[in-house]
């Protein structure tokens, strides 16, 4: 094999390791981080979207808001969840734990895993891409600090609806593009079977995009991935989301908002 096609190979397995049907997922380490989660439903417009999870809970002497994505582990909870892929109205009950978090001066931790949000077409009669776009303007302007950890995958508009904030933490085996390799594959050449070649061109990886400057940290997981310790995973995401945290909230708001805005400025200048 080349050495362009064992870089690829060597690529593919982290995007296999990031979908993982036994990696630890959003509940697994609000379960182990958080005391009091408190999960609220609905977005007050059409339903509750069970993609997408959040609610206040305590984090050591504070309390946080927490959104994530869930994906489920049974064939019932996939089906249920939608695989992690959230509808409009997943996003709205995020913006909506977005205000709250807000008004009641609660930092944000946000856990992203999803492939993307959902294409149905019911999800764009109800104008999905309308509430990304909203939630990018509230993250953008929200005065309390927002820390992000990409768990497994990052897909696209769908992570970054509940994604930008001030730091950007990825799990050692997770990944985070504008598009699932499947999807470039299928849209730059027509054809699915070109996914790995996608994949190391898209430069998905935790340590591509810390290399970039779009990630701030690297959180280590245990030998062969997080799914082989569930505690060490936690743990290793609990320190690293306690000192972000904690570096965070010594900013002023104002500055603090305002370096937001300059870090996404930055994104893709020369």
């Amino acid at each position: 094999m080349t050495d362009n096609g064992s870089l690829a190979a060597a690529t593919w397995e982290q995007v296999e390791l990031a979908r993982h049907p036994d990696r630890p997922y959003a509940l697994d380490y609000i379960h182990a981080l958080f005391s009091n989660f408190f999960e609220l439903h609905g977005d007050r417009l059409y339903g509750d979207d069970h993609a997408i999870i959040g609610g206040p809970a305590a984090f050591d002497q504070r309390t946080v808001m927490v959104i994530a994505q869930q994906k489920g582990r049974t064939t019932a909870e996939r089906a249920m969840r939608n695989f992690g892929m959230a509808n409009p109205e997943g996003y709205r009950k995020a913006l909506r734990l977005i205000r709250q978090a807000e008004r009641f001066q609660f930092p944000i931790i946000a856990f992203v895993d999803t492939s993307g949000a959902f294409p149905g077409a019911g999800a764009e009669e109800r104008g999905i891409a309308w509430a990304i776009a909203e939630n990018l303007v509230a993250l953008a302007g929200a005065r309390t600090p927002i820390v992000t950890l990409v768990l497994g995958e990052g897909g696209s508009g769908g992570a970054l609806g509940i994604g930008v904030g001030d730091r950007l933490l990825m799990m050692e085996h997770s990944i985070y593009s504008v598009a699932m390799p499947e999807a470039c594959a299928s849209i730059l050449w027509r054809d699915i079977a070109r996914k790995v070649e996608a994949a190391d061109a898209l430069k998905l990886t935790a340590a591509d995009l810390k290399r970039m400057g779009l990630a701030d940290e690297i959180v280590p997981e245990p030998p062969g991935g997080a799914h082989n310790d569930y505690g060490v995973a936690a743990d290793a995401a609990g320190a690293a989301l306690r000192r972000h945290l904690a570096e965070l909230e010594a900013v002023e708001l104002d500055r603090l908002v305002e370096q937001r805005y300059q870090r996404y400025r930055r994104i893709g200048a020369t």
